[in-house]
């Protein structure tokens, strides 16, 4: 496993149940994947000699975020399995190569322009104000981007992100932010799972709603297709996240994730099998599992702006996690990491229930008495 966070920590934890022993490369001593991992290879994702190790010792490797280096994981699928690939990958971390993928492929998406100067800036065509800069690469929760109502503010923040390559993107109105995490194996078969309805905050995602509301059946069936779609075009094996926006009734692509995605926390709680486990799978050539959701269910990410509230400006306080612990449909997800700082994902609960307006309920009570406002 090429990362340490969380999502690797789950990954993990699935394969062990599997039966599978796991090696993580990451250069943070104290990553959460490094910490159960069965070996820690405490190292930069450039050094030679412990990819040489990993080559002739692992039996596959995979990733547990986008922005792995290329070179790092087309020197490993030189002499060993690696999936998602390279190519793939390369797409998904790159917003320019996604866009363009995107948009040779025929799949739905909102209007760009692809940003190397300023005078691609003042060039740009005038339905793509209002709109949303964002560097082509390193971006993510929020970061990288930023709103511009006109060229003047495009070129302000363009110049803010040191003029390195940016997209620019007509800004959509919404009706609601979906997403589909999907496996596919190396024969081409796909296992969808529900599609999630999702609300961000501060860039960041903040709730994730199953099954998706507020909208017609066919969507959830359609953005299935068009996920799975992208997956064949990229010849993907793998766990893939697709982002969708819905606006004025139609499905638009905004990005997606070579890997297991926030929003699909959710099926650890409640699918007969979590996308971490379909990770496992695909990597190692099992069958793949039923991806079938059991109950409704609401995930809510906690965010370490949790531990410096109460007064608690500067210095970290352990959030009273017994109000959670007393909901009995609530199952709380800590990701074991040593230091909190705002903005940072420390852990997510997950409420489940046959009543998805009581779960919903019972969701956003929790968060609020945890302190979370809606800010």
């Amino acid at each position: 496993m090429l990362g340490g966070g969380q999502l690797g920590r789950f990954f993990v934890s699935a394969a062990h149940e599997l039966g599978y022993q796991v090696w993580v490369l990451d250069p943070d001593g104290e990553s959460p994947a490094g910490r159960l991992a069965d070996r820690h290879l405490c190292a930069t994702y450039e050094d030679t000699a412990v990819l040489d190790d990993i080559a002739a010792r692992c039996a596959a490797v995979t990733i547990e975020f986008e922005n792995v280096p290329a070179a790092t994981l087309a020197h490993l699928a030189r002499r060993l399995p690696a999936h998602p690939a390279p190519k793939a990958v390369s797409i998904c971390q790159d917003r320019i190569a996604e866009k363009t993928f995107l948009h040779g492929n025929g799949f739905p998406h909102g209007r760009f322009a692809i940003i190397h100067g300023e005078m691609d800036i003042q060039s740009a065509h005038d339905n793509l104000f209002p709109g949303i800069l964002k560097v082509a690469r390193f971006g993510y929760d929020g970061k990288g981007q930023a709103a511009v109502k006109d060229r003047t503010a495009a070129l302000a923040a363009f110049r803010t992100f040191k003029s390195e390559a940016c997209v620019l993107e007509q800004e959509l109105a919404l009706d609601c932010e979906i997403s589909v995490v999907l496996a596919r194996d190396a024969k081409g078969r796909i296992r969808t799972f529900p599609v999630a309805e999702n609300h961000h905050r501060r860039g960041i995602l903040d709730i994730s709603i199953v099954p998706a509301r507020n909208m017609p059946p066919s969507f959830a069936a359609d953005a299935g297709e068009i996920a799975g779609h992208i997956a064949e075009r990229l010849d993907y094996v793998g766990v893939l996240a697709v982002e969708f926006f819905v606006s004025e009734g139609r499905l638009f692509v905004n990005e997606m994730a070579p890997r297991p995605h926030n929003s699909g926390h959710y099926t650890l709680d409640t699918c007969f099998v979590s996308q971490y486990e379909q990770q496992v799978r695909t990597l190692c050539g099992l069958p793949l599992g039923e991806p079938q959701m059991r109950a409704p269910s609401v995930m809510v990410n906690l965010l370490g702006d949790l531990w410096f509230r109460n007064g608690a400006a500067k210095k970290e306080q352990e959030p009273d996690w017994t109000k959670l612990h007393a909901i009995p449909n609530l199952k709380l997800h800590l990701y074991g990491k040593r230091a909190a700082r705002p903005g940072r994902k420390m852990g997510h609960f997950t409420v489940v229930g046959e009543n998805p307006d009581a779960v919903l309920k019972t969701a956003l009570a929790a968060r609020r008495g945890l302190g979370i406002g809606d800010d």
